[in-house]
């Protein structure tokens, strides 16, 4: 039987499902589009790097020769005495006191404390170069001490050097590039290269300084977020090749 109240109840569902797209439309107009950019270049990233430790399981797994045990093939001889990985967790430990750093500098950015987020930034670049110099170093100790190449591997399955150097590598670019990003973003928070001195008459002297500071310094969050980003594809670095 036709109800009088059916067209209403259409046209109010149809109000709530218009009401709900607009809702997402407007919660993403205010995201800058150097935000938006930088979460879709992590996420073509995220694919990327995905496809490399795919694979590196496949590898793993379907290898019928014994493969590295990570505790001896990155172990360190100090005073007399053999320590498996400890040069990787401090490699580990250093990236996540970058993370740290960087999430501190990107609060002080949005309060407009320019000269603590520069130089929270740069300690985290200077974090960053320790972790590419340790890098190098273990890089140099499997190449020349070890003899590990990426056609071969005198220590059991040769997938492992082309594993190990393509993966470990990509990431070690992805830090370099991280920490050149930093610098040139720090020196720039510095000179007060974001400063905005145009501000609104009808608004108050708060909200012209919470406005400005956002929209200054969000620069500082989109360094931070590619940070974050390099910082996670470690653990996973990290859980694959040298704990498994």
């Amino acid at each position: 039987m036709y109800s009088a109240t059916e067209p209403s109840t259409k046209k109010s569902l149809t109000r709530h499902v218009v009401s709900d797209w607009s809702s997402d439309k407007d919660a993403f107009k205010n995201i800058s589009w150097g935000k938006a950019m930088m979460w879709l270049f992590l996420l073509s990233d995220t694919f990327i790097f995905g496809s490399f430790l795919t694979g590196y399981m496949t590898v793993r797994m379907s290898t019928t020769t014994p493969w590295p045990n990570p505790s001896e093939v990155f172990a360190l001889t100090i005073a007399g005495h053999h320590i498996p990985l400890v040069l990787i967790a401090i490699m580990t430990f250093i990236l996540i006191t970058s993370s740290g750093t960087m999430a501190m500098a990107v609060n002080f950015g949005y309060r407009a404390d320019k000269k603590k987020a520069a130089s929270l930034m740069m300690v985290t670049a200077l974090l960053g170069a320790a972790f590419v110099g340790m890098q190098v170093f273990e890089w140099t100790k499997l190449i020349v001490e070890e003899g590990v190449r990426p056609w071969s591997n005198p220590m059991g399955a040769p997938q492992f050097g082309a594993c190990f150097f393509m993966i470990t590598g990509f990431h070690g670019l992805h830090v370099s590039v991280g920490v050149i990003y930093l610098l040139i973003v720090a020196s720039k928070v510095w000179r007060g290269h974001y400063d905005n001195t145009k501000q609104s008459h009808n608004m108050t002297n708060d909200s012209r300084e919470n406005t400005n500071s956002a929209k200054n310094y969000q620069i500082i969050e989109i360094t931070g977020l590619y940070w974050h980003f390099v910082d996670l594809v470690w653990v996973f670095i990290f859980a694959f090749f040298y704990l498994w």
